[in-house]
């Protein structure tokens, strides 16, 4: 289409140039197709799988890429065949770009795409570049429009929160069920905060940090048990009558958190399996078979936006207090440092281009 007079024809983006290299360059302005809208960059997440992908170990942000998938903000230009939205909207998008045509689509298993893109990835398959930068094409059909309520900030906050919706929509629960979250990192501490609003009526947290733990019970969590120094499955039983927790939410990934959940359930419980930080794990198969327990994957999210929307806006999740720092998208490199050495107990740093 035509493009506004208005629009620039570069921009600065934060770029990974080579592996450990972050640059802040002037980048060309992205072109929109039809259905497409153009997007003006208020706030965007640092997401773990970016720590992980600039040093090159998971294959999934080649460079060159400016990458980004947590954001929101403003339409700035509309493609010639959209419809619902116009320039102004304020707007957050699914990370996920799904094609609504497949087999797994048609049935509403959007996360399961067959020609499935996250907006910030470049891997062997695809690239697409993403939102750290003042401009960012979004396919129109994975938008969502903002309650007046929800600030730019917390609507960034929006996609791992929608993991951690869909995680607990993965999971059969009751009224009044107990629950325990193994690791209470990002997607973990919303993990708590949904189970509550579920209508879990126990929650125990497990991690090997002390301040995610009274985070955790500050959210929602009942009690927290550090898994390093104490037996937190048989605190666990001894709280619910010998029998273990109805539900478990592993949100780590390692041979370690997986028995760990596993052991935390009662018989005929149910685990659902959220982290994926080891490729493979050792399971703990007899104890499933024998004990009849049920064992979920769950991977992104699955529509649940505007759910997650309502809660921020109804207070019934606090998404901002898990954020660690705002700053400017030219500061990025330095918080990008950060966050990858680790060892400061950062949680979510936003970037403002």
């Amino acid at each position: 289409m035509k493009q506004p007079k208005t629009q620039k024809l570069t921009m600065h983006a934060l770029v990974l140039t080579a592996y450990n290299h972050l640059e802040l360059q002037d980048w060309p302005t992205p072109e929109i197709e039809p259905k497409e809208v153009l997007l003006r960059v208020a706030a965007c997440g640092i997401c773990g799988s970016d720590i992980h992908g600039i040093d090159g170990s998971t294959r999934r942000r080649q460079p060159p890429i400016v990458m980004g998938h947590e954001a929101a903000g403003t339409i700035a230009a509309i493609g010639s065949d959209v419809r619902g939205w116009s320039v102004g909207d304020r707007v957050t998008f699914d990370s996920t770009i799904y094609c609504g045509d497949c087999w797994h689509c048609r049935r509403g298993e959007i996360n399961l795409c067959d020609n499935r893109r996250v907006l910030g990835v470049s891997c062997d398959d695809y690239r697409r570049h993403g939102a750290f930068a003042e401009f960012v094409a979004v396919p129109q059909h994975v938008l969502y429009r903002l309650p007046d309520s929800v600030s730019f900030t917390q609507a960034a906050l929006v996609e791992p929160l929608s993991i951690a919706a869909h995680a607990v929509n993965r999971t059969s629960i009751r009224i009044g069920d107990t629950a325990v979250v193994v690791g209470t990192g990002m997607v973990g501490l919303l993990v708590v905060q949904v189970l509550r609003a579920a209508g879990c009526g126990r929650i125990y947290a497990v991690d090997i940090e002390p301040s995610r733990l009274e985070l955790a019970c500050r959210l929602g969590a009942d009690e927290g048990f550090r898994s390093d120094t104490t037996d937190a499955a048989a605190k666990i039983a001894e709280r619910t009558s010998g029998r273990g927790a109805d539900v478990a939410m592993e949100v780590v990934g390692t041979t370690i958190t997986v028995n760990l959940a596993a052991a935390c359930l009662r018989k005929g419980g149910q685990l659902t399996l959220v982290g994926n930080l080891a490729p493979k794990v050792e399971f703990p198969l007899q104890m499933v078979v024998t004990r009849e327990l049920t064992v979920l994957g769950s991977c992104a999210s699955q529509g649940d936006y505007p759910a997650c929307l309502d809660l921020i806006a109804q207070g019934k999740v606090d998404v901002e207090a898990l954020l660690s720092a705002e700053a400017p998208l030219s500061d990025g490199p330095v918080w990008f440092e950060r966050l990858h050495r680790g060892g400061e107990g950062l949680m979510k740093v936003i970037l403002k281009p």
